[in-house]
Order: C-alpha cells, then structure tokens, then sequence
C-alpha cells in the first residue's frame, strides 16, 4: 500500500492523478477463516483492525450484504464526545475519543477529526443537577469536562437563543475535546488498513446461515457459498437478532429507527456541536456548510432507513426556538439509521450491537473491545459491563442523564 502524503498528492498532480493505487483490494471468499466478521460498517472494520493491529490475526474475512459503510456508518449525525455519567460508558466512549484524536496518523488516512467542542445545553433545572453531576462525575473517570454558563454558551456559539420561553439555556454540559469526523473516510481508512494486512472484504455477500457442530461455530452459508471459520464476530447493529436467531439464540433486544437530517449549505456560522436532551435535538455544521441535525427514534421497531415526518418536525420546531437562524433553511435530505459487546450461548461467536444514539463515537474503542473479546475469548475491562447476560440479571447501565438511554 502506497503511502499518502503531501509529497504524493503533489506527485500524482504532476502526471493527472492516474497512479492512485485503489484503497482496499475486492476479494472473493476463500474456504476457510479464522475469524469471519459479519458486517463492514464502522464497528466491524475497527474490529478486524485492531485484530490484525494488537492481536496479528490476519486471515481474517469481512462480509458485507451490501456496501462498506453503507449501513449506520453513512447515516449519523457524527458527533464525538465521552462525557457519559456511569463508569463503564464514560471508559468505552473516552477510549474512542482518544483513538479518534489520532486516527488519521494511525490509519495514514485523513478522517477530518474536528475536536471542536461539545456542549450539552442544560434547559431545565433538573437537567442543572444532572450535569453537575455528570462533570463531577467526569473528573473522578479523567475525562476532561465543565458545567458553564449560560453566557460562555452565547459566547463559544453566538447564534444560540438563550432566552427562548419554553426553552431557555440555563448553562452546559462542556467537553471541548469533543468534536466530530468525516463518517465515510472512517470506514474507509479502516477498510483501507485491513486490506493492507492481507484481510478480505467481501462485498455483495449476504449470510444466509451459520453452521455450528455441538454448539460450536464451524461457518456461515452465504450468497457466495460457505465459508468455514473458528469464530465469527456479529456486527451488523439493528439486524444483529436476524443473525443471532441464525445462530439459534435470542438477543434481548430489538431494532427502531433514528431520525436524522441536514439543511442546504450555508455560510460558516456554529464551529461546535451543541445537544439539546430537553427536545431531544442536536446540531452542528458540516465543513461544507450544511446544518447536520439530529432527532429521535421511532416510536415502533423497524429496520427503516428512511426519514420519518413527525420527528423531523417535532426536532425542527424546537430547534429553531433555541437558534432563529435556521428557521428559513431548506431541508436538503434526511434518513434514519436502525437503532453489547459479549460473548454468545454459541461457542465462539461473538456480538457487538445495541449502541444506539451512541454508535459512530464508539467506533474504535468498540473495536478495541470487540477484538479483545474474539482473540482472547473473554471480555477485557473496556467490555466486561456491556455483556449480553446483564439484561436478564437487571444490570443495565443508566445515561439517562448523558444521552437519554440506557445501555
């Protein structure tokens, strides 16, 4: 794999760009993996990463039933931030963070990591008690964040009311190590990394079965034929219940839509993201220029990858009471994305889903995990909490306060 640089982008430019090498190879499926990975998004990709990168298990095949990161990876809001309450999700989240700050040096891929800010605005005096909270609570885990004012909010984001009647902005949650990436050159670099180690993506190859002798996976049947491993990692986020019944077990949890849209571009006018829990409404911009704003999740389960009219007006009308500016914007599209790191009752199959609001900024702390599970076969410290078990032991781990769910 060539190396990109400066040296090279000006290379190429002197001779019409035609020596760009592809970045990642398309292979056929071989016989036999030793680790087969289901699904190419985000998740899945970090995960053959850092097997290859920390474990140097390389014959390892990703399979996609449709395209690389084409799933949740392409279809988020893009926001970073670890500024969660409970112990296990600010350690997971924190992690990513930190992976995120270097990413592009790692992956020799330039993800656009923007660590702008993140402020999670405080509109009711619950949400004050919450917050403080959840700052105190920050400084104990290491993850550097403060309670604000609501004048540094106007000053850190001018065009934000902060006198709005039914909303107004009574201080915030600050992270400014927080940020967002490029959600596409995420996939990409990691896809670009893994094909580099001599890893197989396979796109267009939907699994059909998974095969498993004495309750132990031996391979999957796919729509290119069957391919024997020692162990699969699930990692196809709102379908993961489709495969887990595959594999004969039933996972407790199920899929909904989450809400998402941007406007057309405009000027430059907000360079940090703000979240608004109170109407459940979060807004940045884009660096080409769209309003990039974040709704709710769908009232039933679906595996709907459309736009949903009631939460794209509920999100907007309470939006444009806290920032006027975007009353007169064009929406210019919108879209929904389907909505546990463990070991499974199927020996050597491994799962990762259930992120919900929270999946693009776990990216490469999940996979961090998520490879530690498969090479070692028990959970380390980063994904001992998120164990699929803790459901029926009642065990869940409450951001009700950090991100309106419960992990």
């Amino acid at each position: 794999m060539k190396k990109y640089s400066a040296f090279a982008v000006a290379r190429e430019a002197l001779r019409d760009h035609l020596g760009w090498e592809r970045a990642w190879r398309s292979s056929e499926p071989q016989k036999k993996y030793d680790v087969i990975i289901i699904g190419a998004g985000g998740h899945g990709l970090a995960t053959a990463y850092y097997l290859g990168k920390n474990y140097g298990i390389t014959n390892v095949a990703i399979l996609e039933k449709g395209w690389l990161g084409g799933g949740n990876t392409g279809r988020n809001t893009t926001i970073i931030r670890s500024n969660y309450l409970q112990d296990p999700s600010a350690a997971i989240y924190e992690k990513a963070r930190s992976l995120y700050e270097n990413l592009s040096q790692d992956l020799n891929y330039n993800v656009m990591f923007s660590p702008r800010g993140v402020m999670m605005l405080a509109q009711t005096q619950h949400e004050i008690r919450g917050y403080e909270r959840t700052a105190h609570a920050n400084a104990l885990q290491g993850v550097s964040t403060e309670f604000i004012s609501p004048q540094k909010v106007k000053k850190l984001c001018p065009i934000i009311n902060i006198d709005g009647p039914r909303y107004p902005v009574l201080g915030a949650l600050w992270q400014p190590r927080g940020g967002t990436a490029r959600h596409d050159a995420v996939a990409w670099g990691y896809a670009r990394a893994c094909s580099d180690m001599g890893m197989h993506i396979i796109q267009q190859c939907e699994v059909t079965g998974v095969n498993t002798i004495d309750g132990k996976v031996v391979g999957v049947e796919t729509t290119k034929g069957a391919i024997a491993c020692k162990k699969i990692g699930i990692v196809v986020a709102g379908h993961s219940g489709v495969l887990a019944d595959m594999a004969g077990f039933r996972l407790p949890i199920e899929s909904v839509a989450l809400q998402a849209l941007v406007s057309e571009p405009i000027k430059p006018c907000m360079d940090v993201v703000v979240m608004a829990n109170t109407v459940h409404g979060y807004m940045s911009q884009s660096d080409k220029g769209e309003m990039v704003i974040g709704g709710g999740a769908d009232g039933y389960n679906n595996y709907s990858q459309r736009g949903s009219f009631h939460h794209v007006e509920e999100t907007v009308r309470a939006l444009v009471e806290t920032f006027p500016i975007i009353s007169r914007l064009k929406m210019l599209r919108w879209w929904g994305g389907i909505v546990v790191i463990s070991k499974t009752p199927v020996k050597n199959i491994f799962i990762n889903c259930g992120w919900g609001t929270g999946g693009f900024k776990a990216i490469p702390g999940s996979g961090w995990a998520m490879a530690e599970l498969i090479a070692k076969g028990e959970p380390g410290p980063l994904a001992e909490d998120f164990r699929v078990t803790r459901f029926r032991e009642g065990q869940f781990i409450d951001e009700s306060v950090a991100a309106g769910v419960a992990h």
